[in-house]
């Protein structure tokens, strides 16, 4: 990078568009070989100075709030995906306005708002975070599958007679982790919600895949993928943060 730092402005972040480009054609071929639709989550990476170079390659964004929603909306222009484990009831009316996807966090969630998604004449697609109770994450306060976690609903909580509308299953239980990780996770996921599994149009696998790290496995990401695509026929989505701008 070749760059005077002291004629930067200061406080100012500097991002290496060549690393960045690099980091994101990476993605783009894992979309190829699998037909698989990555999105920029928002909270590991909002750069949006570099929205239009990351959306030349990726579907959209994800997001975990209004604001998030909005910048992805307004300064990327495609796919907009939200999960929050509880909406703002206040924002909700305008957070329909930004999105193509919307995933809550129990059937109680869905049942609160569903009424109000159907009445916006928006065609959302809706989807539930289901909790395969298993994440290889050591630390319990980063674990989302950890014991007493109310983030999504565990198979003992899965009622399928509220499925109605419900057009995707979500899970996201990694963080900066590898591709073994994610198959050893699909595995369990398959166990206990496969019959679920295929009565969707989608999954999405959350974020936690470092997929641009040197020592990551693609080869293993790439079969994941295909194992939920050609057993059940589901579109697939993945949602990593911080492998867009990965040492960029």
């Amino acid at each position: 990078m070749n760059i005077d730092f002291s004629q930067c402005p200061t406080p100012c972040y500097i991002v290496d568009e060549r690393l960045l480009e690099k980091n994101l054609k990476i993605l783009q071929s894992v979309q190829e070989r699998t037909g698989c639709s990555i999105l920029l989550a928002l909270k590991g990476f909002s750069m949006f100075s570099v929205f239009p170079l990351v959306g030349h390659y990726l579907k959209g964004i994800t997001a975990s709030s209004l604001f998030e929603a909005r910048l992805g909306y307004e300064e990327m222009g495609k796919e907009v995906h939200i999960y929050s484990p509880a909406y703002v009831e206040d924002e909700f009316e305008e957070i329909i306005n930004y999105c193509d996807h919307m995933i809550f966090n129990s059937f109680a969630q869905w049942n609160l708002y569903k009424e109000r998604i159907l009445k916006s004449g928006r065609s959302i697609e809706c989807g539930i975070r289901i909790n395969p109770e298993y994440s290889e994450i050591e630390i319990p306060i980063y674990n989302p599958c950890y014991q007493n976690s109310r983030l999504g609903v565990t198979l003992k909580n899965f009622n399928p007679d509220e499925l109605e509308g419900i057009q995707g299953l979500h899970f996201h239980t990694m963080c900066e982790q590898n591709s073994d990780t994610l198959e050893r996770t699909v595995k369990v996921v398959d166990e206990k919600f496969g019959k679920y599994i295929s009565r969707m149009k989608w999954i999405n696998m959350g974020g936690g895949h470092h997929i641009t790290r040197d020592d990551y496995d693609i080869d293993i990401l790439v079969k994941s993928i295909l194992f939920f695509k050609n057993k059940y026929g589901v579109d697939v989505y993945l949602e990593p943060g911080e492998a867009i701008a990965l040492n960029t």
